[in-house]
């Protein structure tokens, strides 16, 4: 049951084309968002559907992958972990972020 510990599994679209940052050591670093969608009936009967956006982060040969073959609209299904970080603004404001840290990643789709 170890490997269930902190385990997040989506299947998604990027909403925009990710962002790419290398860092000073040489290590690169992948940024983007997926857009998950669940649809359900009110209570009226009417389908409404339900569109939630996830943070995605990736090192490495993995950010080396979306950097070469994800672009915006591309369905992807990601495994990782939930991470939460903290920083604090200009204006000494405590501001929290949620994000998943993808150790896997499958391109879907065509």
């Amino acid at each position: 049951m170890n490997a269930l510990k902190n385990r997040v599994q989506l299947i998604g679209n990027l909403g925009q084309d990710p962002e790419i940052v290398t860092l000073d050591g040489g290590a690169k670093l992948a940024k983007f968002s997926i857009a998950t969608t669940d649809s359900y009936k009110n209570a009226k009967g009417e389908k409404v559907e339900d569109t939630q956006w996830h943070n995605i982060v990736a090192w490495g040969k993995t950010a080396d992958l979306v950097e070469n073959y994800l672009t915006k609209g591309k369905q992807v299904a990601v495994d990782g972990k939930l991470m939460h970080r903290s920083y604090e603004t200009k204006e000494g404001e405590k501001r929290y972020f949620t994000e998943v840290r993808c150790n896997e990643l499958l391109m879907l789709g065509k």
